[in-house]
């Protein structure tokens, strides 16, 4: 890639929503489709610009005064501005006394995205596309949709927003700390599409998991953070910590179970420790029941060692504050390790009796280890032919042809 490409790609990342929420600002004039539009033709010029002329020596400005051009040129006819087009990049050394709760306008975009009006889905798309400034074509790979599928999506969504003025404003006062349980929501769902194996050791997704961690850590450091926050943190810690545990040397999917532990970074565990001990206090959230069944996880010296009855508790514990399908299936297979087999065979059952689950890869795989390790190799080879046709991952279809070769050698 060279030189101008990679630095409008840089750009892009960094830029593009603070570009579009700046547009929206400058004239009520402006929709989201609109700003969007002429923040593209901006980038298209850069790269023809910049590959005539070089690279100008502050190439985020170049950007936000070229844009603002186009968007005066928009509508000049109207002449409805405001004085709210802020390019920091302009003049870095200006001292800007924020009155918000936070002064990241990452945060302050991902607070905007946070509206409760937007599905969960919505949310999250939106915040992929103009807060973590990726491309449509990457958001529809990590998310398992189609190109054509989010771009409906967002049709739908500037609509909505267009009709109902609902995002890219700060929001109201009093709304701050009503959107934060929304916030933490979103920070985990990102993370966790980025933890997801679906494309093995996939840069892109790393980069997400890392978006979430940082958004994370500057959400910490406002006025508005909370317990739940640092519940928050330490999972999305104890989760990184295992990353490059995760595939083996010929990049093969591996569980918890294979894994190598000395690989383990124990450095984020302590953090991630530290901050699961600041998130406790009198109400106790889903995330630091989770991040705390997360460190027994990565106390444990091994599989074999984990001590799976306290996370059995922690699980049931978890279920009573919020039910949950998923935690549901984690919590029937901790009573399996903890030798309540008859018991986690009944929830696991009673999973597969609902329509989504009896169409989840996760919940057969499951099915297939337990009556694998049961002495029942027919029907865990059921179960796992099951899970071949319910996943199109390649390092997860490769994870269960393993488990498959398990079976065919015990017939």
């Amino acid at each position: 890639m060279d030189e101008v490409r990679f630095k409008a790609d840089q750009l892009y990342k960094s830029h593009f929503g603070k570009m579009v929420s700046s547009l929206l600002h400058f004239s009520d004039s402006i929709d989201l489709e609109t700003a969007e539009d002429l923040v593209q033709d901006s980038f298209s010029a850069a790269l023809v610009s910049w590959k005539k002329n070089g690279l100008p020596v502050n190439a985020a400005s170049w950007l936000f005064r070229v844009c603002k051009n186009k968007a005066l040129n928009k509508i000049k006819e109207s002449k409805k501005f405001s004085n709210l087009f802020i390019d920091e990049a302009i003049n870095p050394g200006d001292p800007v006394i924020s009155k918000l709760p936070l002064d990241d306008q990452q945060l302050i975009l991902l607070f905007a995205c946070a509206h409760p009006d937007l599905s969960p889905k919505v949310q999250v798309v939106i915040t992929l596309k103009y807060v973590v400034n990726l491309k449509i074509e990457a958001i529809a790979k990590i998310l398992g949709m189609t190109v054509d599928g989010i771009d409906k999506l967002l049709m739908r969504v500037r609509q909505k927003i267009k009709e109902e003025k609902i995002l890219f404003f700060e929001p109201r006062a009093e709304e701050w700390e009503s959107r934060i349980h929304i916030v933490h929501k979103i920070l985990y769902l990102i993370f966790n599409e980025g933890y997801k194996t679906s494309w093995g050791k996939e840069l892109i997704r790393e980069e997400l998991c890392e978006e979430a961690l940082l958004m994370t850590r500057a959400l910490l450091n406002s006025r508005i953070a909370n317990k739940e926050t640092s519940a928050l943190y330490a999972l999305m810690l104890f989760n990184a910590s295992r990353f490059k545990a995760r595939f083996g040397p010929r990049d093969e999917l591996l569980d918890l179970e294979e894994q190598d532990r000395t690989l383990w970074n124990r450095e984020l565990i302590q953090l991630a420790f530290v901050y699961l001990e600041r998130s406790l206090g009198e109400i106790i959230s889903t995330y630091q029941f989770e991040a705390s069944i997360a460190g027994m996880h990565c106390n444990a010296e091994s599989f074999a060692t984990t001590d799976w009855k306290t996370i059995t508790i922690l699980y049931s514990r978890r279920l009573k504050i919020s039910p949950n399908p998923f935690a549901e299936l984690n919590y029937a297979i901790a009573l399996y390790y903890a030798g309540l087999r008859k018991e986690a065979l009944v929830i696991l059952h009673k999973l597969e009796a609902k329509p989504f689950f009896s169409q989840y890869y996760l919940l057969h795989a499951s099915l297939g280890r337990i009556y694998f390790a049961e002495g029942n190799p027919a029907l865990a080879k059921k179960y796992f032919i099951k899970t071949l046709k319910l996943t199109s991952s390649p390092a997860e279809q490769g994870f269960i042809h393993r488990l498959l070769e398990k079976v065919v050698d015990k017939e």
